[in-house]
């Protein structure tokens, strides 16, 4: 008598492609901060933007269209460099189980290569997570942007709107820091947010199809990710987690899924773990499925990290403010067309990006 051992559980493998010169920045933040599990790629057609960069895989799009230089903020032009170029992304994206795409909305190659980008990864059978800003209105490419989310809202699995105008109103940032590190710093954070999710091994673990069925809710979905630290570090992450300025005009209750990730030292208590679920599943509607998971980190003694993911909200409000993920079920159907109306232009971010700041 004799057993077939099982086969050993592939990690999901997940790529984070950096499109134009914002999205090559948020890379090289990632890459200097030493995200685990996770491959980065930075794609340009500027030749000069990509050699200024740390990341060690560098794709240059459209060499013939562009000849080694940018698309001088034409979103056609970004457009047609990543045609030029399907191949070689299909290439470096072919064995990816998530691909997240993080880019400026209001430049050429952001604005116009991203869609594209997108169109390769759903082809993969990717699940595919966007994490765009949206340029400063001193900038006068919000037109442009506009049309370049509602663009790659039609391809992408969600979407993650961060508004660089809000930037402005954080407190003792330099205007140097502001334009140099934080414009890539939020963004960065929501993608390592997400990607701890399944990186990081736990004894309650959330994995990969996890991940996929809250994040293919159709509706909208929100990201929160709180900290804390000290005597109550777990009430006060969980109340950071979900007490963003989007909660005051979408009601979290009205999710159909959520997720929720605990990352702390060995010092948290069952206790502390209970007090920092209970808060958050108050908010919670009793009868929608939530996935928790808790990673111990020796570094995190004395502090929690809590992230958590609300999925599967209606639009139900016609002057919600759209600081969010927006979501459809499009791993089956990737070209579905969503036709809301509800206006993104009052975006805020999350409480978890504004303290994170400092």
């Amino acid at each position: 008598m004799f057993s077939v051992p099982e086969s050993p559980v592939q990690p999901a493998k997940i790529k984070v492609i950096g499109v134009g010169g914002c999205g090559g920045n948020v890379c090289n933040y990632l890459y200097k901060n030493g995200i685990k599990g996770v491959e980065i790629y930075a794609v340009n057609t500027d030749i000069q933007a990509l050699s200024s960069l740390s990341v060690d895989n560098k794709i240059q799009i459209g060499e013939n269209l562009t000849k080694g230089r940018g698309t001088g903020g034409e979103p056609d032009l970004g457009k047609e460099a990543a045609n030029e170029s399907y191949d070689k992304l299909k290439e470096i994206m072919m064995d990816a189980n998530l691909v997240f795409i993080t880019a400026g909305m209001g430049g050429g190659t952001g604005t116009g290569a991203s869609p594209v980008v997108a169109s390769v990864a759903k082809e993969i059978g990717a699940l595919t997570i966007a994490v765009v800003t949206k340029p400063f209105e001193y900038e006068n490419k919000m037109e442009k942007a506009m049309r370049g989310i509602e663009e790659l809202k039609q391809v992408v699995d969600s979407i993650l709107i961060i508004p660089n105008q809000k930037l402005l109103s954080f407190k003792n940032v330099s205007l140097f820091e502001l334009l140099q590190d934080k414009t890539a710093d939020v963004p960065a954070k929501a993608v390592q947010g997400i990607s701890d999710l399944i990186v990081n091994t736990g004894y309650i673990n959330r994995d990969f199809e996890d991940l996929k069925k809250v994040m293919t809710k159709r509706g909208k979905a929100v990201i929160g990710i709180g900290e804390g630290s000290g005597e109550n570090k777990a009430v006060e992450a969980a109340q950071t987690a979900i007490s963003s300025p989007l909660l005051e005009d979408i009601d979290i209750s009205k999710a159909k899924s959520a997720l929720i990730n605990i990352t702390s030292g060995r010092d948290l208590t069952s206790q502390e773990f209970e007090e920092c679920i209970n808060l958050i599943r108050k908010e919670l509607n009793n009868n929608i499925e939530i996935f928790f998971g808790f990673v111990p980190d020796d570094n995190m003694n004395g502090k929690v990290r809590i992230t958590l993911i609300a999925t599967g909200i209606e639009y139900d409000t016609k002057d919600e403010r759209m600081n969010e993920i927006i979501t459809k079920s499009s791993i089956l159907k990737p070209k579905v067309v969503i036709t809301d109306k509800t206006s993104i232009e009052d975006l805020e971010i999350p409480t978890y990006l504004r303290r994170n700041i400092d």
